[in-house]
């Protein structure tokens, strides 16, 4: 089926490349190359500026994502990309304002996210159909049912969204709530999996404000993290169920083990969960975790802060032979964040340190990966001042 999309700008940058960004997404074998990086696109403030969330690449060869800031009424965008088309959505307020997560398409080609406000002011999860409309499918309101959004969607095959919200729900610590795990059905009904209650007991906490949004098994049991905050709690991983069940996997002790994992979790074919946590590990700069099927934790990797990189707040990527690769916000030779790989030994090479300027700086998300190994994603800085696109061959 044919889809078309509303023209806004051309990506000259990415014909730069010498090898078509557009064969990346087809089925080639791999090869070896030499390990190279690449700006891809600079954002001006009116196609989105400072992207939080990681790029996702359809079938067509579509790069899509959010700006967090910036567009027409400065609440934020979501943009379509390709090498001779372009389009944007600029969210008004009352349709959302701030988006902070990643993209999920279903298989009509509809895009679906969150922002963190607008709507009624708690937030929206929103649907963006292939010709560019948008219909808001929740506004968040009723603090009980959760508020503020910043996690990227799951769907599963029968058109059911999952995610979470960093505040609200039923048990309040204060005025703020902290947080919920939600379905949205196919047919646009809103429910609520769970509220978290921020409890200390260490008997029955069972953390507070889900930053990150979800992952999904084959049997329909969703994973998820807690950022905790630092004083009373330094995070959780949980698994939440369809019907309502929800489980402790592991608390952060604050240590060497990790605290405050503010990304989403991997899942291996094995049904070991993979994640980072912004602080916490042997030099409190955070840490690459694994979390095995009988909730055993293990660190693969503290990070130190300075040239190997620091405060990691994205998921991580598996590529074929089972290395990770993710980004961290800082660290690096100019402390503006680094692009990283961790082979099967523990070892962390260090592919890209963001020097700022046209290079970039501050990559918040996560990397996406092509059949050919190459990686791409963007900073929330740099380039023309409002962040970039980036490729890199390792």
């Amino acid at each position: 089926m044919e889809r078309t999309r509303r023209p806004l700008f051309v990506l000259h940058q990415f014909l730069t490349s010498t090898v078509c960004w557009l064969i990346a997404f087809a089925t080639v074998a791999p090869f070896a190359c030499a390990q190279t990086y690449t700006v891809l696109h600079r954002f001006s403030a009116r196609e989105g500026a400072h992207p939080h969330g990681g790029l996702f690449f359809d079938s067509e060869g579509h790069v899509h994502g959010i700006g967090t800031v910036g567009g027409r009424n400065k609440m934020g965008t979501v943009f379509s990309l390709s090498r001779t088309q372009r389009s944007v959505y600029s969210f008004t307020g009352p349709d959302g304002a701030f988006p902070l997560s990643e993209l999920v398409e279903d298989s009509a080609g509809n895009l679906y996210g969150t922002t963190a406000m607008g709507g009624y002011g708690g937030g929206t999860v929103f649907k963006i159909t292939p010709s560019g409309g948008e219909t808001v499918l929740v506004k968040f309101s009723d603090p009980q049912f959760g508020n503020q959004p910043q996690s990227s969607l799951v769907l599963d095959s029968e058109g059911n969204l999952y995610g979470t919200t960093l505040l609200g729900g039923i048990n309040f610590r204060g005025s703020r709530g902290l947080g919920t795990v939600f379905e949205i059905t196919s047919t646009g009904t809103l429910i609520t999996l769970y509220r978290f209650t921020g409890l200390t007991d260490p008997d029955f906490a069972d953390g507070e404000f889900p930053y990150a949004g979800l992952c999904r098994d084959q049997a329909g049991n969703l994973f998820g993290t807690t950022g905790g905050d630092g004083s009373t709690t330094w995070g959780t991983v949980f698994e939440a169920t369809e019907d309502g069940g929800y489980a402790i996997l592991y608390r952060f002790k604050g240590r060497s083990d990790g605290s405050q994992p503010m990304a989403a979790l991997t899942l291996d074919t094995a049904g070991n969960l993979y994640g980072t946590t912004k602080a916490g590990g042997v030099f409190d700069h955070g840490t690459v975790f694994k979390l095995d099927t009988n909730h055993i934790q293990s660190v693969l990797y503290s990070f130190t802060g300075g040239t190997d990189g620091g405060r990691p707040q994205s998921a991580v990527v598996f590529d074929s032979l089972g290395n990770l690769y993710g980004t961290t916000v800082l660290g690096g030779t100019s402390n503006r964040g680094t692009v990283y790989k961790l082979d099967l030994l523990g070892n962390e090479i260090v592919l890209h340190s963001f020097e700022g300027g046209t290079d970039g700086e501050y990559p918040y998300s996560g990397l996406m990966q092509d059949s050919r190994g190459h990686l791409y994603g963007v900073t929330s800085g740099g380039g023309a001042g409002h962040g970039v696109i980036f490729e890199i061959t390792p």
